[in-house]
């Protein structure tokens, strides 16, 4: 597809394939050694990454998508954006050719930072290894998150993409989460009832969720909708009487439709993913992403929001 009519996601190499023990020489014995050591191994298949499972399943999207709409652009188109040197392509491509992926384009910066790319690749989503060139991306606006693996092996859906999201900080902005930090529950309680009927602003994911409900409006329009290769979940720490009404209120301003919602009211979240089993499962809090990562989810942290400053601190 044309990048204009895409949704596209930015993968990097570090994130679509496991490279520990190629960036292990890397950092050791440095740049020279590690270009001599990918392209000894050329022939040699990559395992997956952090991103594999979801760019496979983003893949199978596609695949119902153009037996539905052949002529339709808008679809996920996958670009590797990576700051590896040329010189270390043939291995990705081989790697890409033996799982039968479809990434077609490449963005190989040699040593530079890849983030000025996003934009002109009109990038929707960017997910990396890498929390520094995540934090650029935030910052100038690219939707991203740090890929982290997860420390169990999991059996992921082969027919439908499965994307769970936290709220504050990711679909939603965190202005009702530095009241937390800064005033406490009961402060936080009495602000979100007070502020019910007022949507929350938006926060850095909300494109993205928006990109997936668009495509599963095109299986409805089909009457696919039960059948329908994308499922989207809210796993919120809030709870649902005290707060809960304000997140739902503001998805349905936003005409905005999410699968199923779930309120655990401060409860660890790993439990819940390993029912659900994402394919990749967004939050700001890193607390978070381990407790996933432990119970076998593939989760990414969103760097945005008052929690970061905690987070540092702490």
């Amino acid at each position: 597809p044309k990048p204009q009519n895409a949704i596209t996601v930015a993968v990097s190499s570090r994130a679509l394939f496991d490279l520990v023990e190629e960036r292990r020489i890397y950092e050791e014995q440095g740049l020279e050694k590690y270009v001599e050591y990918q392209q000894n191994n050329e022939n040699v298949t990559l395992k997956p990454g952090p991103a594999f499972y979801f760019v496979k399943a983003l893949e199978h999207v596609n695949a119902r998508l153009l037996e539905l709409y052949p002529e339709d652009e808008e679809r996920f188109d996958i670009v590797l954006m990576t700051n590896n040197h040329a010189q270390v392509g043939v291995r990705l491509i081989n790697s890409i050719n033996h799982y039968g992926l479809t990434i077609e384009r490449f963005c190989m910066t040699g040593g530079q930072s890849p983030i000025g790319y996003l934009t002109a690749y009109l990038t929707n989503l960017y997910l990396s290894a890498d929390s520094e060139k995540v934090q650029e991306a935030i910052e100038a606006g690219i939707a991203s998150a740090t890929m982290f693996t997860a420390n169990k092996d999991v059996a992921y859906s082969d027919t439908q993409l499965r994307v769970a999201f936290d709220g504050d900080a990711v679909i939603f902005s965190d202005e009702s989460e530095q009241i937390v930090k800064e005033q406490g529950l009961d402060r936080f309680f009495e602000h979100e009832q007070l502020n019910e009927n007022k949507p929350l602003a938006q926060g850095p994911l909300k494109g993205f969720l928006e990109d997936l409900g668009k495509i599963q409006k095109k299986f409805c329009t089909k009457n696919e909708r039960l059948n329908c290769p994308i499922r989207t979940y809210l796993v919120t720490a809030r709870s649902a009487a005290s707060s809960g009404a304000r997140v739902l209120k503001t998805l349905r301003s936003w005409g905005l439709e999410i699968d199923e919602a779930l309120f655990l009211a401060g409860a660890p979240k790993g439990p819940i993913l390993v029912k659900i089993r994402p394919h990749i499962f967004f939050d700001d809090q890193m607390f978070h992403v381990e407790g996933a990562q432990k119970l076998g989810t593939i989760a990414a942290h969103v760097p945005y929001g008052v929690a970061q400053k905690y987070h540092k601190s702490s």
